[in-house]
């Protein structure tokens, strides 16, 4: 558990999955395999999810998130032996999975464009170096690790073209796009801490929207573009401040307590939704924009157990929606909320291996 666990964590930052196909290669799956539900990937305490079903068979595999027609999904994986995450396609059924980042660096944080699903979005350390770079040093404690070579692209729906929209030094990562497709939100260090902005899409009009000091980070825009949810870090004490800011200045942080904020568009009327003391992330809302979903390990006094919860907007009515016994996170509806998409280590043939999961949402 001791080696599953910052496994985790790292993933939570949108740093960890990978992959070793070319960018045109398909991976082929069982038909069978990806269309059934299965025993032991349902749960009887989970009477939210009707029809679960396994999409990625083996390896480290997240953040798995759709297109705006809810017909395919984007994802960051590690499988094949390749010892770095790259991003990869596939149909909503796990059909067709095909490798769309260079195969360099190490990739985080996809999204395809909602208005035009020819394009996709991705972040990258490659153009500092075709290598990985270097996991964190867990010796001291779980941290994650915040590379400041990573960058912001743009590229084709196959991996063509890819193009940064972000070279201001130190870390740019964490992007997702409005629903209207206008607007990319992102964290950066480029002003020091790890904040949120956003940008259109082509990079110009960059907007800082949070100031306070700590992270902002994994944030999404509601259905209709008008809101923001997001995970919050804010050091209170002088401890605090101190630490936080000896591990950002080694790129590094702490993930211990994240909290879910919700904020206008414009970074305006910033609430908190969560008071849970513990690490909660990857929220995203559902379609009406009055719950959130997220995932949190609130109920593991060993803090090691992930799973999703919802909770409405102004943090009432908390829900838990899952039951693993080790980790479900990253949950995504599809634009009519009829489906779920999460990230889970249920059913894993090998201890650690994170596969993507698609379900019926009961409401």
């Amino acid at each position: 558990m001791k080696k599953l666990f910052p496994l985790l964590i790292l993933i939570t930052v949108c740093a960890a999955l990978a992959a070793s196909l070319s960018a045109t290669q398909t991976v082929k799956l069982s038909a069978t395999a990806t269309q059934q539900a299965d025993d032991k990937v349902t749960l009887a305490a989970e009477k939210r999810l009707r029809n679960v079903r396994q999409l990625t068979f083996g390896g480290e595999n997240a953040e798995a998130y759709f297109s705006g027609d809810g017909r395919q999904l984007i994802f960051q994986s590690k499988r094949d032996g390749r010892g770095c995450d790259q991003i990869y396609r596939m149909n909503a059924d796990g059909s067709d999975v095909r490798m769309v980042s260079t195969g360099k660096g190490r990739t985080t944080c996809s999204y395809i464009f909602p208005k035009n699903s020819k394009r996709i979005l991705y972040a990258s350390t490659h153009l500092a170096s075709p290598d990985c770079p270097p996991n964190p040093d867990f010796s001291k404690g779980y941290v994650w690790a915040i590379y400041p070579s990573y960058d912001i692209f743009t590229a084709d729906a196959d991996g063509s073209n890819a193009r940064a929209l972000t070279t201001t030094p130190g870390y740019d990562a964490e992007a997702t796009i409005s629903p209207d497709g206008k607007r990319i939100i992102f964290t950066s260090m480029r002003d020091g801490d790890l904040d949120l902005y956003t940008m259109d899409t082509t990079g110009r009009n960059v907007r800082r929207l949070t100031t306070e000091l700590g992270y902002d980070g994994g944030a999404f825009f509601s259905a209709d573009s008008k809101q923001i949810v997001y995970r919050s870090y804010h050091p209170q004490t002088p401890e605090q401040i101190a630490r936080y800011k000896q591990k950002l200045a080694e790129n590094l942080i702490e993930p211990t307590v994240f909290e879910v904020w919700v904020m206008n568009a414009d970074g305006t009327n910033k609430r908190q939704v969560t008071k849970l003391g513990a690490a909660s992330f990857a929220p995203y809302f559902f379609p009406d924009a009055r719950r959130i979903i997220f995932a949190s390990n609130v109920n593991d006094p060993k803090r090691r157990n992930f799973d999703l919860y919802a909770i409405n907007t102004d943090g009432t009515n908390l829900e838990r929606i899952t039951y693993e016994e080790t980790f479900d996170g990253f949950p995504m509806f599809t634009p009519d909320g009829k489906r779920l998409v999460f990230a889970s280590n249920r059913n894993a043939k090998t201890r650690g291996d994170t596969n993507i999961f698609i379900a019926d949402w009961v409401e």
